[in-house]
């Protein structure tokens, strides 16, 4: 499973293009300078804004709101416009950009790639993809359903609806929450089991960024299950040459997500593949045309040598 040459990090995509675009979207996702400097959780007009990426409300800097975190709010609240507004605000991103968001607009996102360069860097073996995190894939969906049924759940029982993805999973808040804690003796004080339970979530994650490509992304992400239903019509996308392809699955296999075809719900569109392709039949797509065409199951099983 895991492979000392780390073979299968050597798709780069746009490298430093795509790099250089997800810092800067981490930048405009936290333009609140003023609670940055103050590490307090800022109350800006422009929260009433969803950001496209993953992105923690209570973040120090946040100048917009997450869009999971706005979706279980609407889920647990009476106000039929405010659902409509993160509904429609979902459709829109999902309409336009699907996963590709995952791969150019997403802050944590851009930290697991950063710590993939680590662990690159640190000639640390990858843990190859294969029917096992393909498999492992379909419990971020699991955690989509934990987004919708949580806050309905507990409406239901108690009258007040929880963010429960949030509350118990959602690393992008953890990391600026451990600022919070450690900046305010008070809140230190207040911290218990559910604290030091995010806190080891998000410490498993990193270090398995280290070693397994994006496992955060891959395996419990629940807006990249949400984005995926998108991928295949949306506007900006990658896009196979029926008559230029081979179907030689080399696409396929470079991926480093757990794809069975390019553009399917799994790519974050990184453009891996386009490089990986010796016949020029892959091209980033701009509109609503359909999809050409695109390598099937015999090029995916080539991906199942290193399990």
């Amino acid at each position: 499973m895991a492979d000392g040459n780390n073979k299968g990090r050597s798709g780069k995509g746009p490298g430093a293009k795509r790099h250089l675009i997800q810092l800067l979207a981490a930048l405009l996702y936290n333009l609140d300078f003023q609670s940055i400097a103050t590490l307090s959780v800022g109350r800006a007009p422009s929260k009433s804004v969803c950001a496209p990426g993953l992105h923690c409300y209570s973040c120090p800097g946040a100048a917009a709101a997450c869009p999971i975190g706005s979706l279980q709010q609407a889920f647990a609240s009476s106000s039929l416009p405010m659902g409509f507004y993160v509904g429609g605000t979902l459709l829109a991103f999902g309409a336009l950009a699907g996963r590709t968001i995952c791969g150019w607009a997403c802050p944590f996102g851009f930290l697991q790639d950063m710590l993939d360069k680590l662990g690159r860097a640190l000639h640390i073996p990858e843990v190859r993809k294969g029917t096992w995190s393909r498999r492992l894939s379909w419990f971020k969906y699991v955690m989509l359903a934990l987004v919708i049924a949580g806050p309905l759940i507990t409406l239901a029982n108690d009258g007040l609806g929880k963010p429960l993805f949030c509350s118990l999973v959602c690393p992008a808040g953890t990391l600026p929450g451990i600022a919070l804690v450690a900046s305010s003796p008070s809140l230190q004080g207040m911290v218990g089991l559910l604290f030091s339970w995010k806190v080891s979530l998000l410490l498993a994650l990193v270090t398995a960024a280290l070693f397994l490509y994006r496992p955060f992304c891959r395996f419990l992400c629940p807006l990249g299950a949400l984005y995926g239903f998108f991928n295949r019509f949306c506007v900006l996308r990658y896009v196979v040459d029926a008559t230029a392809c081979t179907n030689c699955g080399a696409c396929v296999e470079t991926c480093r997500m757990d794809v069975r075809q390019v553009s399917d719900r799994e790519c974050i569109q990184c453009g891996a593949c386009k490089d990986a392709c010796e016949f020029g039949a892959i091209r980033f797509s701009v509109g609503m045309r359909k999809r050409d065409a695109s390598p099937q199951a015999p090029s995916v099983e080539r991906t199942h040598h290193d399990e």
